[in-house]
């Protein structure tokens, strides 16, 4: 049973890596397009978003504040965790939360409560919903836009900093659901959460999210097709050797 499941696993992360390629592919062709075309990095809101990045960064090699920062992350993660648990209409009996690490008790887990605090940027999500109602409730300044987007970036990139700190550091999270299944599904996550971002970012977020969607099945198409033509020619140069 532990080896079939074992290799169940393999297989999926084998099928989801040829999706991880043309994710990848159609967001670097979609970012350079609007980045060298519509001038997106000349944009203020691109620059307060890679400056909080760059802070963030900056802040992280140099160590400063480490056990703050560390708290907060494994603080964060547990939370998303927790949240997780009860959207699956879980429980949660115990949190404990320390620089040494967390856990939390519940009498449910799965694949999504597993991963989740590895592509959900938990302070960028708490600081979305905080300018949110502050936005609703109050006639804030156009400015105050701007600083939202520092605020994304230095939070997503301690999410992302932090994360790629952690994952190499035994996680039992990974190793619940098989190691190479879990980093290829947080990275596929991690992009999806990217793409989202710059659609967001954009004038009409859905026109944008519906344009990557085409480009994406048209990169698929192409690349299948490309695959098909190799097979079709390797098979037929292997008979020709007389190989089969």
């Amino acid at each position: 049973v532990a080896l079939t499941r074992r290799m169940t696993r393999w297989l999926v992360a084998m099928i989801l890596l040829p999706l991880c390629w043309v994710t990848t592919w159609t967001f670097l062709s979609r970012f350079s397009d609007v980045t060298l075309e519509k001038g997106f990095w000349q944009s203020r809101e691109f620059w307060y978003f890679a400056t909080g990045a760059l802070c963030m960064a900056g802040w992280f090699i140099s160590g400063l504040g480490k056990t703050v920062f560390l708290y907060l992350y494994v603080l964060g993660h547990e939370l998303t965790h927790a949240v997780f648990v009860w959207a699956f209409r879980g429980k949660v009996t115990d949190f404990h939360v320390s620089v040494d690490g967390g856990y939390i008790t519940t009498n449910k887990t799965n694949l999504v409560i597993a991963l989740s605090p590895y592509f959900v940027p938990f302070w960028s999500v708490v600081g979305a919903i905080f300018y949110g109602v502050l936005r609703a409730s109050t006639d804030l300044r156009p400015g105050w836009d701007l600083a939202f987007y520092g605020l994304m970036g230095v939070t997503w990139t301690f999410h992302m900093v932090w994360t790629l700190w952690m994952i190499p550091r035994d996680q039992p999270d990974l190793k619940e659901n098989g190691t190479l299944l879990s980093l290829v599904i947080i990275y596929l996550a991690n992009l999806l959460v990217l793409v989202l971002l710059l659609c967001i970012a954009e004038e009409a977020p859905l026109k944008n999210a519906r344009e990557f969607a085409l480009e994406w099945v048209g990169h698929a198409a192409t690349w299948c097709d490309m695959l098909w033509r190799w097979s079709i020619h390797t098979i037929s140069d292997l008979r020709t050797s007389g190989v089969f």
